[in-house]
Protein backbone atom coordinates (compact mmCIF):
# COMPACT_ATOMS: atom_id res chain seq x y z
CA UNK A 1 0.00 0.00 0.00
CA UNK A 2 0.85 3.63 -0.61
CA UNK A 3 1.87 5.58 2.58
CA UNK A 4 1.79 9.25 1.36
CA UNK A 5 -0.90 10.75 -0.61
CA UNK A 6 -0.14 14.86 -1.68
CA UNK A 7 -2.48 17.23 -3.10
CA UNK A 8 -2.35 20.32 -4.28
CA UNK A 9 -5.00 22.75 -5.63
CA UNK A 10 -5.27 25.96 -7.08
CA UNK A 11 -8.76 27.52 -6.36
CA UNK A 12 -9.75 31.01 -7.37
CA UNK A 13 -11.62 32.90 -5.30
CA UNK A 14 -13.37 36.22 -5.96
CA UNK A 15 -14.06 39.08 -3.50
CA UNK A 16 -14.58 37.31 0.05
CA UNK A 17 -13.66 37.61 3.46
CA UNK A 18 -13.71 33.63 4.44
CA UNK A 19 -11.06 33.89 7.39
CA UNK A 20 -10.99 36.95 9.70
CA UNK A 21 -8.34 38.14 11.64
CA UNK A 22 -9.24 39.88 15.05
CA UNK A 23 -9.92 43.05 13.65
CA UNK A 24 -12.50 41.37 10.82
CA UNK A 25 -10.65 41.96 7.89
CA UNK A 26 -9.17 39.06 5.70
CA UNK A 27 -6.09 37.21 7.21
CA UNK A 28 -3.05 37.92 5.62
CA UNK A 29 0.62 36.22 5.26
CA UNK A 30 3.70 37.85 3.91
CA UNK A 31 5.38 35.11 1.36
CA UNK A 32 8.62 35.80 -0.37
CA UNK A 33 8.59 39.42 -0.75
CA UNK A 34 5.23 40.34 -1.29
CA UNK A 35 1.82 39.79 1.35
CA UNK A 36 -0.86 37.55 0.30
CA UNK A 37 -4.34 36.73 1.30
CA UNK A 38 -4.45 33.84 3.77
CA UNK A 39 -6.68 31.29 4.74
CA UNK A 40 -6.18 28.96 7.47
CA UNK A 41 -6.15 25.39 7.49
CA UNK A 42 -8.34 25.36 11.09
CA UNK A 43 -10.51 27.01 8.85
CA UNK A 44 -10.74 24.90 6.08
CA UNK A 45 -10.83 21.82 8.20
CA UNK A 46 -13.74 22.77 10.10
CA UNK A 47 -15.61 23.86 6.71
CA UNK A 48 -15.12 20.09 5.46
CA UNK A 49 -15.43 18.40 8.16
CA UNK A 50 -18.90 20.08 8.94
CA UNK A 51 -20.13 19.82 5.33
CA UNK A 52 -22.81 17.95 3.47
CA UNK A 53 -20.33 16.20 1.99
CA UNK A 54 -18.77 14.50 5.35
CA UNK A 55 -21.69 14.04 6.68
CA UNK A 56 -23.35 12.51 3.36
CA UNK A 57 -20.43 10.10 2.90
CA UNK A 58 -19.34 9.38 6.24
CA UNK A 59 -22.61 9.86 8.57
CA UNK A 60 -21.95 8.03 11.99
CA UNK A 61 -18.67 8.14 11.62
CA UNK A 62 -18.17 11.82 12.68
CA UNK A 63 -16.87 13.10 16.32
CA UNK A 64 -18.46 16.06 17.74
CA UNK A 65 -16.19 18.86 19.18
CA UNK A 66 -17.80 20.51 22.28
CA UNK A 67 -17.40 22.20 26.00
CA UNK A 68 -20.97 21.66 26.64
CA UNK A 69 -21.12 17.44 26.94
CA UNK A 70 -21.62 18.60 30.75
CA UNK A 71 -24.56 20.25 30.23
CA UNK A 72 -26.25 17.86 27.61
CA UNK A 73 -25.85 15.27 30.48
CA UNK A 74 -27.30 17.53 33.26
CA UNK A 75 -29.95 18.09 30.85
CA UNK A 76 -30.42 14.30 29.59
CA UNK A 77 -30.09 13.40 33.56
CA UNK A 78 -33.37 15.36 34.62
CA UNK A 79 -35.06 14.03 31.66
CA UNK A 80 -35.01 10.64 32.97
CA UNK A 81 -36.02 11.42 35.86
CA UNK A 82 -32.80 12.53 38.08
CA UNK A 83 -33.18 15.47 40.72
CA UNK A 84 -31.65 17.95 39.70
CA UNK A 85 -28.65 18.54 42.95
CA UNK A 86 -27.94 14.84 41.68
CA UNK A 87 -28.00 15.28 38.13
CA UNK A 88 -25.70 17.96 38.34
CA UNK A 89 -23.46 16.35 40.54
CA UNK A 90 -23.34 13.04 38.22
CA UNK A 91 -22.83 15.11 34.94
CA UNK A 92 -19.92 17.06 36.22
CA UNK A 93 -18.06 13.39 37.18
CA UNK A 94 -19.04 12.27 33.56
CA UNK A 95 -17.80 15.87 31.83
CA UNK A 96 -14.54 15.64 34.17
CA UNK A 97 -13.55 12.44 32.45
CA UNK A 98 -12.45 14.32 29.37
CA UNK A 99 -10.98 17.47 30.86
CA UNK A 100 -11.20 20.16 33.56
CA UNK A 101 -14.14 21.85 34.08
CA UNK A 102 -14.68 25.70 34.90
CA UNK A 103 -14.87 26.78 38.28
CA UNK A 104 -17.91 25.16 40.10
CA UNK A 105 -17.61 28.99 41.97
CA UNK A 106 -19.67 30.07 38.57
CA UNK A 107 -23.32 28.60 38.51
CA UNK A 108 -24.50 31.20 35.82
CA UNK A 109 -25.65 29.64 32.86
CA UNK A 110 -24.58 26.12 33.81
CA UNK A 111 -20.74 27.44 33.46
CA UNK A 112 -19.52 24.99 36.06
CA UNK A 113 -20.56 22.16 33.96
CA UNK A 114 -18.30 23.25 30.62
CA UNK A 115 -15.01 21.54 29.79
CA UNK A 116 -12.35 24.09 29.91
CA UNK A 117 -10.64 23.18 26.66
CA UNK A 118 -13.21 22.11 23.60
CA UNK A 119 -13.03 18.16 23.32
CA UNK A 120 -13.36 16.37 20.25
CA UNK A 121 -16.10 13.31 21.45
CA UNK A 122 -16.20 10.33 19.30
CA UNK A 123 -19.25 8.24 18.58
CA UNK A 124 -18.13 5.83 20.45
CA UNK A 125 -17.46 8.14 23.48
CA UNK A 126 -20.99 9.79 23.07
CA UNK A 127 -22.82 6.06 22.83
CA UNK A 128 -20.99 5.14 25.97
CA UNK A 129 -22.27 8.47 27.33
CA UNK A 130 -25.39 8.14 26.70
CA UNK A 131 -25.99 4.65 27.40
CA UNK A 132 -24.47 5.80 31.06
CA UNK A 133 -27.01 8.36 31.72
CA UNK A 134 -29.66 5.82 31.02
CA UNK A 135 -28.07 3.63 33.75
CA UNK A 136 -28.21 5.80 36.16
CA UNK A 137 -31.49 7.29 35.47
CA UNK A 138 -33.32 3.72 36.02
CA UNK A 139 -31.73 3.09 38.98
CA UNK A 140 -30.99 6.53 40.39
CA UNK A 141 -27.68 6.44 41.87
CA UNK A 142 -24.63 8.08 41.45
CA UNK A 143 -22.20 6.12 39.01
CA UNK A 144 -18.84 3.54 40.18
CA UNK A 145 -15.68 4.19 39.30
CA UNK A 146 -15.60 1.81 36.28
CA UNK A 147 -18.38 3.09 34.90
CA UNK A 148 -16.97 6.74 34.47
CA UNK A 149 -14.26 4.97 32.38
CA UNK A 150 -15.71 6.51 28.88
CA UNK A 151 -12.43 7.77 27.47
CA UNK A 152 -11.51 4.96 24.23
CA UNK A 153 -9.35 5.06 21.31
CA UNK A 154 -11.55 6.26 18.44
CA UNK A 155 -11.67 3.81 15.93
CA UNK A 156 -14.77 5.19 13.76
CA UNK A 157 -14.52 8.94 14.02
CA UNK A 158 -13.16 9.96 10.73
CA UNK A 159 -12.72 13.25 11.70
CA UNK A 160 -10.34 12.76 14.52
CA UNK A 161 -8.83 10.17 12.27
CA UNK A 162 -7.70 12.72 10.01
CA UNK A 163 -7.10 15.74 11.92
CA UNK A 164 -6.22 14.26 15.53
CA UNK A 165 -6.96 15.16 18.67
CA UNK A 166 -5.04 16.26 21.42
CA UNK A 167 -6.57 15.62 25.47
CA UNK A 168 -3.84 17.87 27.85
CA UNK A 169 -5.44 15.63 30.87
CA UNK A 170 -5.65 12.07 29.61
CA UNK A 171 -2.75 11.89 26.32
CA UNK A 172 -3.28 8.43 26.07
CA UNK A 173 -6.34 8.99 24.51
CA UNK A 174 -4.84 11.70 21.91
CA UNK A 175 -4.49 10.82 18.31
CA UNK A 176 -2.07 11.99 16.14
CA UNK A 177 -3.44 13.65 12.50
CA UNK A 178 -3.32 11.50 9.50
CA UNK A 179 -3.97 14.58 7.45
CA UNK A 180 -2.01 17.49 7.53
CA UNK A 181 -3.43 20.89 5.69
CA UNK A 182 -1.58 24.18 5.22
CA UNK A 183 -2.68 27.11 5.16
CA UNK A 184 -3.83 28.24 1.48
CA UNK A 185 -2.18 31.74 0.22
CA UNK A 186 -2.61 33.69 -2.72
CA UNK A 187 -0.09 33.02 -5.38
CA UNK A 188 0.40 36.54 -6.43
CA UNK A 189 0.34 39.94 -4.45
CA UNK A 190 -2.80 40.87 -2.65
CA UNK A 191 -4.70 43.46 -0.47
CA UNK A 192 -7.16 43.79 1.59
CA UNK A 193 -9.46 46.32 0.27
CA UNK A 194 -12.25 48.21 2.07
CA UNK A 195 -16.04 47.94 1.04
CA UNK A 196 -18.49 50.91 2.07
CA UNK A 197 -21.93 49.94 2.58
CA UNK A 198 -25.07 51.38 3.30
CA UNK A 199 -28.63 50.43 4.16
CA UNK A 200 -31.88 52.81 3.64
CA UNK A 201 -34.86 52.29 5.51
CA UNK A 202 -37.85 50.48 3.67
CA UNK A 203 -40.00 53.21 5.48
CA UNK A 204 -38.30 56.29 4.17
CA UNK A 205 -40.96 58.53 2.85
CA UNK A 206 -39.82 59.74 -0.62
CA UNK A 207 -38.55 62.68 0.55
CA UNK A 208 -36.62 61.63 3.44
CA UNK A 209 -32.77 60.73 1.84
CA UNK A 210 -29.92 59.58 3.44
CA UNK A 211 -28.80 56.10 5.17
CA UNK A 212 -30.11 54.22 8.17
CA UNK A 213 -27.06 52.44 8.66
CA UNK A 214 -23.51 52.64 7.35
CA UNK A 215 -20.34 50.25 7.47
CA UNK A 216 -17.71 48.76 5.84
CA UNK A 217 -15.92 45.53 5.85
CA UNK A 218 -12.54 44.33 4.19
CA UNK A 219 -12.59 41.79 1.56
CA UNK A 220 -9.91 40.49 -0.97
CA UNK A 221 -9.95 38.22 -4.08
CA UNK A 222 -7.09 35.75 -5.60
CA UNK A 223 -5.62 32.29 -7.14
CA UNK A 224 -4.73 30.24 -3.42
CA UNK A 225 -2.36 27.31 -3.23
CA UNK A 226 -3.46 24.84 -0.72
CA UNK A 227 -1.58 21.67 0.16
CA UNK A 228 -2.54 18.48 1.85
CA UNK A 229 -0.57 15.66 3.24
CA UNK A 230 -1.78 12.45 4.11
CA UNK A 231 -0.68 9.63 5.54
CA UNK A 232 -3.04 6.78 4.44
CA UNK A 233 -1.40 4.11 6.52
CA UNK A 234 -1.41 6.29 9.57
CA UNK A 235 -5.45 7.08 8.86
CA UNK A 236 -6.31 3.61 7.89
CA UNK A 237 -4.65 2.49 11.23
CA UNK A 238 -6.39 5.55 13.27
CA UNK A 239 -9.46 3.80 11.96
CA UNK A 240 -9.11 0.66 13.29
CA UNK A 241 -7.36 -0.90 10.37
CA UNK A 242 -10.60 -0.56 7.78
CA UNK A 243 -9.57 -0.35 4.44
CA UNK A 244 -13.36 0.46 2.88
CA UNK A 245 -13.86 2.77 6.26
CA UNK A 246 -10.66 4.31 5.38
CA UNK A 247 -11.33 4.27 1.49
CA UNK A 248 -14.49 6.48 2.10
CA UNK A 249 -12.97 8.68 3.95
CA UNK A 250 -10.25 9.78 1.60
CA UNK A 251 -13.48 9.59 -1.13
CA UNK A 252 -15.27 12.73 1.11
CA UNK A 253 -11.73 14.61 1.98
CA UNK A 254 -11.24 14.63 -2.21
CA UNK A 255 -14.51 16.35 -2.61
CA UNK A 256 -14.85 18.41 0.66
CA UNK A 257 -11.73 19.64 -0.25
CA UNK A 258 -12.20 20.62 -4.00
CA UNK A 259 -15.81 21.88 -3.23
CA UNK A 260 -16.25 22.57 -0.19
CA UNK A 261 -15.37 26.69 0.92
CA UNK A 262 -15.03 28.24 4.36
CA UNK A 263 -18.49 29.92 5.57
CA UNK A 264 -16.44 33.25 6.55
CA UNK A 265 -19.11 35.77 5.25
CA UNK A 266 -20.51 33.84 2.23
CA UNK A 267 -24.36 35.83 2.45
CA UNK A 268 -22.10 38.72 1.66
CA UNK A 269 -20.00 37.93 -1.14
CA UNK A 270 -21.48 34.54 -1.99
CA UNK A 271 -17.27 33.18 -2.76
CA UNK A 272 -18.15 30.17 -3.05
CA UNK A 273 -15.44 28.21 -5.64
CA UNK A 274 -14.13 24.25 -7.03
CA UNK A 275 -10.55 23.96 -7.28
CA UNK A 276 -9.51 24.40 -10.81
CA UNK A 277 -6.20 22.47 -10.94
CA UNK A 278 -5.53 19.69 -8.58
CA UNK A 279 -2.34 17.83 -9.07
CA UNK A 280 -2.34 14.37 -7.17
CA UNK A 281 1.06 12.47 -5.95
CA UNK A 282 1.05 9.02 -4.09
CA UNK A 283 4.30 6.89 -2.96
CA UNK A 284 6.23 5.85 -0.28
CA UNK A 285 8.59 9.19 -0.56
CA UNK A 286 8.54 12.02 2.20
CA UNK A 287 5.90 14.25 1.27
CA UNK A 288 7.24 17.66 0.33
CA UNK A 289 4.79 20.96 -0.47
CA UNK A 290 5.39 22.93 -3.14
CA UNK A 291 4.78 26.55 -2.03
CA UNK A 292 8.35 27.17 -3.11
CA UNK A 293 6.70 27.47 -6.72
CA UNK A 294 5.38 30.97 -5.38
CA UNK A 295 8.26 32.49 -3.54
CA UNK A 296 7.99 34.89 -6.41
CA UNK A 297 4.57 36.19 -7.02
CA UNK A 298 3.16 35.09 -10.25
CA UNK A 299 3.10 38.44 -13.02
CA UNK A 300 1.12 37.71 -15.87
CA UNK A 301 2.40 39.93 -18.64
CA UNK A 302 0.17 40.87 -21.61
CA UNK A 303 -2.01 38.25 -22.71
CA UNK A 304 -0.70 35.68 -20.28
CA UNK A 305 -3.30 34.05 -17.62
CA UNK A 306 -2.88 33.91 -13.74
CA UNK A 307 -4.23 30.40 -13.52
CA UNK A 308 -2.00 29.00 -16.79
CA UNK A 309 1.06 30.89 -15.35
CA UNK A 310 0.08 29.25 -11.92
CA UNK A 311 -0.40 25.91 -13.06
CA UNK A 312 3.17 25.63 -15.36
CA UNK A 313 4.83 27.23 -11.78
CA UNK A 314 3.53 24.30 -9.97
CA UNK A 315 4.34 21.08 -12.59
CA UNK A 316 7.80 23.28 -13.03
CA UNK A 317 8.29 22.94 -9.71
CA UNK A 318 7.47 19.37 -9.23
CA UNK A 319 9.54 18.59 -12.38
CA UNK A 320 12.61 20.39 -10.97
CA UNK A 321 12.38 18.38 -7.36
CA UNK A 322 12.67 15.14 -9.10
CA UNK A 323 15.44 15.84 -11.05
CA UNK A 324 17.17 17.21 -8.02
CA UNK A 325 16.07 14.58 -5.66
CA UNK A 326 14.87 11.57 -7.88
CA UNK A 327 11.33 10.85 -8.42
CA UNK A 328 9.19 12.30 -5.38
CA UNK A 329 5.92 10.44 -6.28
CA UNK A 330 5.78 6.75 -7.92
CA UNK A 331 1.97 8.36 -9.50
CA UNK A 332 0.66 11.36 -10.43
CA UNK A 333 -3.12 12.76 -11.51
CA UNK A 334 -3.79 16.14 -12.59
CA UNK A 335 -7.18 17.68 -12.90
CA UNK A 336 -7.40 20.77 -14.80
CA UNK A 337 -10.72 22.49 -15.51
CA UNK A 338 -9.63 25.18 -17.80
CA UNK A 339 -8.59 22.31 -20.29
CA UNK A 340 -10.24 20.47 -19.56
CA UNK A 341 -8.47 17.47 -18.53
CA UNK A 342 -9.14 14.66 -15.37
CA UNK A 343 -12.39 13.87 -13.00
CA UNK A 344 -13.21 14.82 -9.96
CA UNK A 345 -14.38 11.03 -9.89
CA UNK A 346 -11.63 9.87 -10.86
CA UNK A 347 -9.11 11.80 -8.58
CA UNK A 348 -10.89 10.24 -5.74
CA UNK A 349 -10.76 6.50 -6.97
CA UNK A 350 -7.09 7.64 -7.37
CA UNK A 351 -6.20 9.25 -3.94
CA UNK A 352 -8.50 6.29 -2.28
CA UNK A 353 -7.80 3.50 -4.10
Amino acid sequence: MTRFVQLHLLTSYPPSNLNRDDTGRPKTALVGDANRLRISSQSQKRAWRTSEAFEAALAGHLGTRTKRMGQEAFQALKDGGVPEKAAREWAKDIARQFGKLKSDKKTENDVDLEIEQLVHFSPEEQEAIKALIATLAARQDKPTEDELKLLSRPRRAVDIAMFGRMLADAAEFNVEAAVQVSHAFTVHRAAVEDDYFSAVDDLNKREETGASHIGERGYGAGLFYLYLSIDRELLKKNLGNDEALTARALDALVNAATKVSPTGMQNSFASRAYAGYVLAEKGDQQPRSLAQAFLQPVKPHGDQNLFDQSVAALETRFKNFDAVYGACADKRYTVNVETPAGSIAELATFVAG
